[in-house]
C-alpha cells in the first residue's frame, strides 16, 4: 500500500511539472508569435507602400513614394529651392497626381522677408495653383511684432489659402508657457487681420509635447510626418508633410511634398472667400 501510494504520488509530481512547463511553454510562443505576426505586419505594410507598380512610377518622377487615397497633391518652398520655373511646375502630371497647391515662405521673425516670396507668389497664381503663405516664427522675438512683420508684406486674395504659422522648436532657456502664449497672440493676431483661422504647421513630436492645448484645437493643422506610409496622429490633420526629398520640374534639387485631407471642392472651400 505504502509503496503503490509513493508511486502514484510521484507521478502526479511529474505530471504537474510537465504541465506547469506546457503552460509557460504555450504562453511564450503565443508573445513571440504575437511580436513576429506585428512586425510582418508593418513590414508588408511598408512594402505595399513602397513596392507597388504606382509607386515604381512615382519614384521615377518624383524622387519619392507618394502616400496612396489621396487626391489633391502640393509642396512647399522658400529660398532654398532659388528660383522657380512655376509654369514647368504646373505642367508636371504623372497618372493623376500633379501639384495642385503651394506654400510660400513670406517671413520670419519681426523683419526677415524670404528673398523669393514676392515672385514665387506672383507666379505661383499666375500659373493657377493655389498658394498659401507661411510664417517662420521665432519663439524668443515678440510675437505682436512677427504678425506684423507678415501682415505688412502678405496680402492675401480671393481663392489664397489661410496664413500659416510655422513653429519647429523651442529655444533653449526660455519658457515653454511664453512660446504657447506668443503662438496664441500670433494666430489672434492674424485671424483678426485676414479674418481667417490661420493654420499651425509642425512636426509630429512638437506637437504631441507642446501643441495639444485645448485653445489651439481649433486652429487647421499641418503636420510633418516624413518617410511613413499615413500620419500616426490622434488628431485630425489638413496638410501632411510627407518627404523632403521630392522633385518636380521647374525645381533645382529637392522640394517638400505635401497631400491634403480631402478633395479639391475641400481645399477650395478652405481658401479666402
Amino acid at each position: 500500500m505504502y509503496k503503490k501510494k509513493r508511486t502514484r504520488n510521484g507521478k502526479n509530481k511529474y505530471l504537474l511539472i510537465i504541465g506547469l512547463l506546457l503552460i509557460i511553454f504555450s504562453f511564450c510562443y503565443h508573445i513571440q508569435i504575437s511580436r513576429i505576426a506585428i512586425r510582418l505586419f508593418y513590414f508588408v505594410e511598408n512594402q505595399i507602400y513602397k513596392n507597388n507598380a504606382n509607386q515604381s512610377k512615382n519614384l521615377k518622377h518624383f524622387g519619392i513614394p507618394i502616400p496612396g487615397k489621396y487626391a489633391v497633391h502640393g509642396i512647399d518652398v522658400s529660398r532654398y529651392q532659388d528660383y522657380i520655373d512655376w509654369k514647368e511646375v504646373k505642367k508636371m502630371k504623372v497618372d493623376s497626381i500633379k501639384i495642385s497647391f503651394a506654400f510660400i515662405k513670406a517671413t520670419e521673425g519681426k523683419c526677415r522677408i524670404d528673398r523669393f516670396f514676392s515672385i514665387n507668389w506672383e507666379n505661383a497664381k499666375k500659373n493657377q495653383i493655389i498658394r498659401g503663405a507661411y510664417h517662420f516664427y521665432r519663439p524668443q522675438v515678440s510675437s505682436k511684432l512677427q504678425a506684423e512683420n507678415f501682415i505688412s508684406n502678405v496680402k492675401l486674395e480671393k481663392g489664397d489659402l489661410p496664413p500659416v504659422l510655422d513653429i519647429e522648436t523651442l529655444v533653449t532657456g526660455y519658457q515653454v508657457d511664453n512660446t504657447i502664449r506668443g503662438i496664441k497672440n500670433w494666430l489672434k493676431v492674424i485671424e483678426k487681420a485676414y479674418h481667417v483661422k490661420p493654420i499651425i504647421y509642425t512636426n509630429i513630436d512638437f506637437y504631441n509635447n507642446y501643441l495639444t492645448d485645448e485653445g489651439l484645437g481649433d486652429y487647421p493643422l499641418w503636420i510633418a510626418h516624413y518617410y511613413q506610409e499615413k500620419v500616426r496622429l490622434n488628431q485630425i490633420w489638413y496638410f501632411w508633410q510627407h518627404n523632403d526629398k521630392g522633385k518636380v520640374n521647374g525645381i533645382k534639387g529637392e522640394v517638400d511634398f505635401n497631400v491634403f485631407n480631402g478633395n479639391m471642392e475641400d481645399l477650395q472651400e478652405l481658401c479666402k472667400k
